[in-house]
């Protein structure tokens, strides 16, 4: 399937499930990511939930990382497409932006080539790794500028699509997919 047919699939998807089924997942989800060989790094980016689009509810992966005494980054958009990323501190002051997305209004910025793991947001993704946002691209210039070898995470409440067949050269696949049921690896 194109990326326009799947991505309308997903948005469809996600408003039909329930609050409790989103908050399982997610939890579940947060399991399957201690089973995974990622917890020997410093430096995790991870996005904040948009509650409005029913997205995976980060905040048990955010206690886990707390809990490990890792440096948690948290993106910023800004108006050019790009993310400024931003270390979480406890005067961290976290506001939604116009597209209703939380994130920190000011604080430390960490260069994306410091980061070691990057929990990445999708609508969808394939046997291949590749993967579907909402279109506007932050995160494939983002991930451009990490390091070559950031291991980079999806999550996701669906299992893989066999493939996404507009995948342009521009787009950075995953190194691994997490849902509720399994760790996919690519």
């Amino acid at each position: 399937m194109v990326k326009k047919e799947l991505r309308a699939k997903y948005v469809l998807l996600r408003e039909k499930m329930s609050a409790d089924a989103a908050d399982n997942y997610s939890v579940e989800i947060a399991n399957q990511l201690l089973k995974m060989p990622i917890w020997d790094f410093n430096y995790y980016h991870i996005f904040l939930s948009i509650e409005e689009k029913k997205e995976i509810d980060t905040s048990t992966i955010l206690t886990i990382l707390q809990g490990k005494d890792k440096h948690v980054i948290l993106p910023k958009m800004n108006a050019d497409n790009t993310l400024a990323n931003f270390l979480l501190t406890d005067n961290t002051v976290i506001k939604k932006n116009n597209f209703n997305v939380p994130e920190p209004v000011d604080g430390i910025e960490i260069l994306p080539n410091k980061i070691d793991v990057v929990f990445v947001p999708l609508l969808a993704f394939d046997k291949k790794g590749n993967r579907i946002g909402y279109g506007k691209g932050f995160y494939d210039a983002f991930l451009k500028d990490c390091k070559p070898n950031v291991l980079k995470i999806g999550l996701s409440f669906f299992e893989a699509e066999e493939q996404i067949t507009d995948v342009y050269e521009s787009d950075i696949p995953l190194n691994y997919c997490v849902t509720p049921q399994q760790i996919y690896q690519f």
